[in-house]
């Protein structure tokens, strides 16, 4: 099948192979072939805006060669040009990364015209050729991509990080779709390094024009007693750093970056102080969601994290009322939910994201699950066995819960004690 074309290996696969990094999928690229040959031989077409094929056994992607030309404004302002005479250095170069342009033939052999292998030995993301300005969603790859290989020791080219300066400036970045800028976000959550990818939007001015609801908690300060790092920007990258320490599940990630979203339309008259930031984040987070089609289930972690967060920290000042009360808001008291490990989650992130608290315990956390174990236990047949009805069971279930909880909690601090 397809034995007189070229055909190679390319993009993702080549460039994690030689970083001895896990392969997820494999692309490949198609030289001197006819989407009818394609067809003719079995592969299925999927590309809307070009050549694309699976294959039809492996359903491995494999693309024609191509070329690309720039239109329009935007990601999508790109014709493109895909014939048997478009060479494998021509496709190569069209790609973003120079790390990204190198393919691997059949025998093995690296064909690695733009420097690639070097920049990866170099650990540098670099620009492949010029066109890289044309297409604004570089700027979000290159951003995941550092998220990607921060841990590596992976740093951003001047010369690309001067193009994407000026991506920005230009308006380019205006152009991306909110579907586009979502994906591309909850990839880079999903990545080893998720703070390193609001970074480099930052760095390259992107941030205010993307996430400027993140951008405006840069430059805000916070008690130093409390927030010895001071700059809420900072603190809430620190954040996102100690959730994806604790978890890879982008939910408690999101709703970790989302937690003090609040604090950036703080009074500038009661700096530091930032009281009723909780409310001021629920406010703050319907823009975001405006813009963006954030899914319900981060909504609703993100909401309860921002909305009770303080809560958590103060878990033990708290009167067992309180604790019941806030585990009944944040609905942790149904047999099916799962959450409260998540909102858990995302409380220690934020009280470990800051300079100096990173390796400090957080107790609050089990005596958050000791409450709601006891509250759990109680039983509402007794209460509707002794005739009580509609909001009366309510009413007294809530009181019954108090107790077990008021007992748990004692009990708890007792042995901490020991």
């Amino acid at each position: 099948m397809l034995n007189h074309f070229q055909i190679y290996l390319v993009g993702g696969a080549v460039r994690d192979k030689l970083l001895q990094y896990p392969v997820q999928e494999r692309d490949w690229v198609v030289v001197g072939a006819t989407a009818e040959e394609m067809r003719a031989c079995g592969f299925k077409a999927v590309g809307k805006d070009f050549p694309v094929f699976l294959h039809p056994e492996t359903k491995e992607e494999y693309a024609l060669a191509r070329t690309e030309r720039k239109t329009a404004p935007g990601y999508k302002g790109f014709a493109f040009h895909a014939e048997p005479s478009v060479t494998l250095e021509q496709d190569l170069q069209r790609r973003d990364l120079t790390i990204n342009a190198i393919a691997e033939d059949t025998n093995g052999r690296l064909i690695d015209p733009y420097g690639g292998q070097q920049d990866i030995q170099a650990r540098i993301l670099r620009h492949v050729s010029e066109a890289f300005v044309e297409d604004p969603v570089r700027i979000l790859r290159v951003a995941r991509f550092a998220a990607r290989y921060a841990h590596l020791g992976f740093t951003i080219a001047e010369e690309t990080q001067a193009l994407m300066i000026e991506m920005t400036q230009q308006g380019e970045v205006d152009a991306l779709v909110p579907e586009r800028v979502w994906a591309e976000l909850i990839k880079a959550l999903s990545e080893q390094s998720p703070q390193q990818f609001f970074r480099v939007l930052k760095e390259c001015q992107a941030l205010q024009v993307l996430f400027p609801e993140l951008d405006a908690l840069f430059g805000v300060p916070q008690p130093a007693q409390h927030h010895p790092e001071i700059d809420t920007g900072i603190h809430t990258l620190m954040v996102l750093e100690q959730a994806a320490r604790l978890s890879d599940n982008p939910l408690v990630r999101f709703a970790a970056l989302m937690h003090d979203i609040g604090k950036g339309t703080t009074p500038q008259a009661i700096l530091p102080s930032h009281h009723g930031h909780e409310q001021a984040g629920v406010n703050v987070f319907k823009s975001v969601c405006k813009r963006l089609p954030v899914p319900e289930q981060y909504k609703r972690l993100a909401l309860q994290v921002m909305s009770y967060h303080t809560n958590c920290h103060r878990a033990f000042d708290l009167k067992p009322s309180t604790l019941v009360d806030t585990l009944h808001a944040l609905d942790a008291l149904r047999k099916d939910n799962t959450s409260l490990e998540l909102f858990l989650l995302a409380c220690e992130a934020d009280a470990r994201g800051r300079t100096g608290f990173e390796e400090r315990d957080y107790p609050q956390r089990e005596l958050f699950k000791t409450a709601q174990k006891a509250a759990m236990s109680v039983n509402v047949l007794p209460l509707i066995e002794k005739g009580l009805q509609g909001s009366e069971i309510g009413e007294a279930l809530r009181i019954e819960r108090i107790h077990a909880v008021k007992t748990a909690i004692k009990s708890f601090k007792d042995n901490r004690s020991q």
